[in-house]
């Protein structure tokens, strides 16, 4: 943080422009009239650096000391409005991503540690370590019409990527990276815009707008790709191995209620059944959750307790005997854990059989 010759002509003031503030901080062109007090509160690296003695002869605006930090305007813009106003979200929102990013960027390294405790909370709880966590992620971004439509409620993972790597959150990459390998590989390589940036009006129009400009495309680099692909592809691999080993080759329970009925044919049809439904899933019937293992397993439970298949006159369920189906199930579930413990290694997170700095990833 340092000073520049002030150029008062050219100075936009924001929306964060108290009458009785004390201190402004200037970033490129905007600037904020704001109160020390306030910063030193609750950051140490400003109480520090106010503490830097002035010279005697030093430039005031409207009165008041000014500081010019290096930061992009609009994240210190959303910093200082999670300062005086709170940081709250009612319920997830892609939209909020933006915020959050801004927020936790700065509130890191200004060591403003509540706000970043905030963002990180959220962080995690859109992308989690656990299991548990990621399947109620995932029904909140399914509508009560069974349409999956993550983008509402959560950013695109190629955003969250490059925010975890540019600070070093571990934890949150292999949902990361497992959200954006369900992808096709031409979305995939094809990347997302960026959120457009603030346009701070002049004084007269105090509000921040949306700059009208085309907006500029987050792309993975070649190796990044590779991560990306190589996961897939052992996802889809790890889904092949299971629907050969626990469907199509699946002998019927010991136990199995309908083995002295042509040989338990009803339950062997039954896993075929569910085998088909499984493979048009990989296929892309499902959109959008074509390279997803975890939801084709659930789907393979689901398809358990269903009634409303047609055997051509009526609605029905599955003629799978209870023993069979409690056997599957219990595949399944224990099959969902082993993908999910997989899923830092598939995208490189663990190396040499080590998990990575700061990482708890656990069904």
């Amino acid at each position: 943080m340092s000073k520049s010759p002030l150029n008062l002509a050219k100075l936009i003031r924001s929306d964060m422009w108290f009458a009785d503030g004390n201190i402004v901080l200037i970033c490129n062109n905007v600037a904020f009239k704001v109160h020390q007090g306030q910063l030193e509160r609750h950051s140490q690296i400003f109480e520090d650096l106010f503490t830097v003695p002035q010279p005697d002869d030093e430039e005031l605006l409207e009165g008041c000391p000014w500081v010019e930090l290096h930061d992009t305007p609009s994240d210190v813009l959303y910093l200082l409005r999670a300062l005086y106003d709170g940081l709250y979200f009612e319920q997830p929102s892609s939209n909020d991503f933006p915020i959050i990013a801004a927020v936790l960027r700065l509130s890191s390294k200004y060591m403003i540690d509540h706000l970043r405790r905030r963002c990180l909370l959220r962080l995690r709880s859109d992308w989690p370590v656990t299991l548990e966590a990621w399947d109620t992620r995932e029904r909140i971004a399914t509508e009560d019409s069974g349409r999956y439509n993550p983008r509402d409620a959560y950013p695109h993972p190629l955003l969250v990527i490059n925010l975890a790597l540019e600070l070093d959150i571990i934890d949150i990459l292999p949902t990361a990276y497992y959200d954006l390998s369900r992808y096709g590989p031409r979305r995939i390589v094809s990347g997302t815009p960026l959120p457009p940036p603030l346009l701070f009006a002049p004084c007269t129009s105090p509000e921040p707008v949306d700059t009208p400009m085309d907006p500029e495309f987050l792309k993975l680099n070649y190796e990044e790709l590779r991560v990306v692909f190589l996961g897939r592809e052992s996802a889809q691999r790890h889904l092949a191995a299971f629907i050969e080993r626990e469907l199509a080759s699946r002998p019927i329970s010991k136990g199995c209620l309908n083995k002295h009925n042509d040989a338990g044919r009803v339950c062997r049809e039954s896993f075929y059944y569910i085998m088909l439904n499984v493979l048009r899933a990989v296929g892309g019937i499902s959109h959008g959750r074509d390279a997803d293992p975890l939801y084709s397993f659930a789907q393979a439970v689901d398809m358990l307790t269903r009634t409303d298949f047609s055997d051509g006159e009526k609605l029905c369920g599955l003629k799978i005997c209870a023993l069979c189906k409690n056997e599957l199930a219990t595949s399944v579930e224990c099959e969902r854990k082993d993908v999910w413990n997989e899923i830092p290694r598939w995208f490189g997170i663990m190396r040499g059989g080590e998990e990575a700095s700061e990482i708890e990833f656990s069904a």
